[in-house]
């Protein structure tokens, strides 16, 4: 099965990654004992080790790939950054900046190992939550300091705090990072499509403030108005390629194709994948030539656009005013290209439809104990909109 796993070089991520697919690749004796042996030269039977454990490779960009964008494009991106404080000079930041110090002054104490006082306030609201948060799980002291009903002040505070740093319709410099990512998403699913679906599932692990942005680019909140809340600790959404009725071959033109999007909130196991309408329409699915003209203009979709976007000083943008890169990196893709020459693939039917091809999000953490992913049911409340990345807790 042709697969894409992408990450930045950062432990937390390559670490999530690895637990991902841990269990998408799990032993092999635990899905069938024949399939774990292996008969060697001698004719004796064995089974390697851990039950006929899969070793899947992973391999990081370095911070400094151009390909790093379209996982983490708000990094090194100073517009992102002037938009950012943008927001913090606003009216509705000032007052709730001052209106929460009494609040946050209820919990230096608890964290004075961790937090110098002056940041216990409303300005590192992720980082305050974060930290009680995970230290309320794992350890008793935290547990004692603070309330549940304090957990969900914080959790407010967090919520309001990210998604206004990273989503605003007059700026659109906040969702530098949910443009990349959307980007880097219809790269992957382009090349499902012009390989002749030899790619079957792609991986991709990134950060909480970038599902945020990519929320707000998306009209998600439309769905649900959770989605403007942090998402809960590793939590996890795909893109399904698919066609409609029951067939092993790949469609010959991209009208037959259509796009679904999932959410999963966290990694309760009670809790399913579930299907949310884009760009507020109505139907859970969308054609693949629409979702790319709807996708499309709201994406960066070449590392020479980032660079522009972001005015940025990265060292690959400096090459031949951003970038003589290599044609995979920088140049721009027709996404919906119906010439692409498809042909007939193995495809797993799923119900009246075949799954063609999934590319499957992460979202985690990149700053201490900072992790996030998020919200969940269709209509029903999205819950615990504020827990992330399996990496760094616990």
């Amino acid at each position: 099965m042709g697969k894409a796993f992408k990450l930045t070089d950062n432990k937390i991520l390559l670490q999530t990654a690895t637990n991902f697919l841990q269990g998408l690749y799990p032993p092999l004796g635990a899905l069938d004992h024949d399939l774990a042996v292996e008969t060697v030269t001698d004719g004796s039977d064995t089974i390697p080790p851990f039950n006929g454990y899969q070793f899947i490779p992973i391999h990081g960009q370095p911070n400094e790939a151009p390909d790093t964008i379209w996982l983490k494009g708000d990094d090194g991106c100073p517009a992102y950054t002037r938009a950012t404080n943008f927001y913090q000079l606003s009216v509705e930041y000032i007052s709730t900046l001052d209106s929460s110090r009494k609040f946050y002054s209820q919990f230096t104490e608890p964290l004075n190992n961790v937090m110098p006082a002056e940041n216990v306030t409303y300005a590192h609201a992720y980082d305050v939550f974060d930290l009680l948060n995970v230290g309320s799980i794992h350890n008793e002291s935290f547990a004692s300091a603070v309330t549940t009903p304090q957990l969900s002040q914080l959790r407010y505070y967090a919520d309001a705090l990210e998604w206004g740093r990273n989503y605003n319709l007059t700026q659109p410099a906040r969702s530098v990072g949910g443009m990349a990512l959307a980007g880097g998403i219809l790269r992957q699913l382009n090349q499902t499509v012009s390989t002749q679906g030899n790619l079957k599932l792609s991986l991709l692990a990134g950060s909480y403030d970038t599902f945020l942005a990519f929320f707000g680019l998306t009209n998600l909140t439309a769905a649900n108005a959770d989605f403007m809340g942090l998402p809960g600790y590793a939590s996890s959404m795909a893109f399904e390629l698919f066609t409609d009725g029951n067939t092993t071959t790949f469609p010959h033109d991209t009208t037959d194709l259509r796009v679904r999007f999932l959410f999963r909130n966290g990694t309760d196991v009670s809790m399913p994948l579930i299907a949310f309408p884009l760009f507020n329409r109505a139907e859970d699915s969308i054609s693949y030539d629409d979702f790319v003209d709807e996708l499309g203009p709201r994406a960066i979709n070449s590392v020479g656009e980032w660079c522009s976007t972001c005015q940025s000083l990265s060292g690959f943008c400096s090459q031949d005013e951003y970038g003589s890169l290599s044609e995979d990196s920088s140049s721009s893709v027709n996404y919906n290209d119906s010439s692409s020459g498809l042909t007939a693939v193995h495809a797993g039917v799923i119900g009246a439809m075949t799954t063609l091809g999934v590319l499957a999000i992460i979202a985690v953490a990149v700053f201490f104990c900072r992790r996030t992913s998020a919200a969940s049911s269709s209509s029903e409340k999205i819950s615990s909109v504020s827990e992330t990345d399996s990496g760094t807790s616990a």
